[in-house]
């Protein structure tokens, strides 16, 4: 059986923007990955204390985002599983979805890899998948020998990429509107559209 290559980009897509679109690229083509899964968080644990859009909206933004591209799409599994959001869950549980095989390569930013050795199941996350990590504008190297000492196994998981450099997030999005801003140039169209309508992210 031919092994597939699965990328998993999760994240709260609040609303997703054109970042994730062209990391999500960069990584497929880069590693040659059959396929991308955008995977919506349902209640981040980190974020616990923090008012996020309805699951459905960012749902519905995602597929919006994406709907041109035949190697990407989205699953709900975070979104439909009760209580916090883990990822150590959600690896195990594509485990058992995907086809059997399949390689998983999981993205995150410099950022979020530096944190990782205090994310919940740590050590099993570098077990269930590869890593791949990429920088945003501004972010420090991390170093990784350091990593693995609080992390052992972390490097041998680890494929570290020094692009894209991306400088777009859905906190800046988020803003933007807020303030009556334009945000076409940093998410699809059709998301522009559906934050609009849907009167997303406006004073109150």
């Amino acid at each position: 059986m031919v092994s597939l290559k699965t990328g998993i980009l999760g994240g709260t897509f609040d609303p997703i923007h054109t970042g994730h679109l062209i990391l999500a690229d960069e990584v497929k083509n880069r590693l040659g990955l059959d396929e991308v899964i955008f995977i919506p968080t349902g209640q981040p644990y980190y974020k616990a204390d923090k008012t996020i859009s309805p699951a459905e909206d960012r749902l519905n933004m995602v597929k919006l985002a994406i709907s041109d591209k035949p190697y990407f799409r989205v699953m709900d599994i975070e979104i439909k599983r009760s209580g916090p959001t883990y990822t150590a869950d959600t690896l195990n549980d594509l485990k058992t979805i995907l086809p059997e095989k399949t390689e998983l390569y999981f993205m995150l930013g410099w950022d979020n890899l530096e944190a990782l050795p205090r994310w919940h199941k740590a050590s099993e996350i570098i077990r269930l998948c590869r890593l791949v990590a990429a920088p945003r504008i501004g972010q420090v190297k991390p170093d990784v020998d350091e990593l693995d000492d609080k992390l052992p196994g972390l490097q041998q998981s680890l494929i570290l990429l020094s692009k894209p450099e991306v400088d777009i997030s859905s906190s800046l999005v988020r803003e933007r509107v807020e303030n009556g801003q334009g945000v076409e140039h940093l998410v699809p169209a059709a998301v522009a559209s559906y934050i609009k309508e849907h009167n997303l992210y406006c004073r109150k």
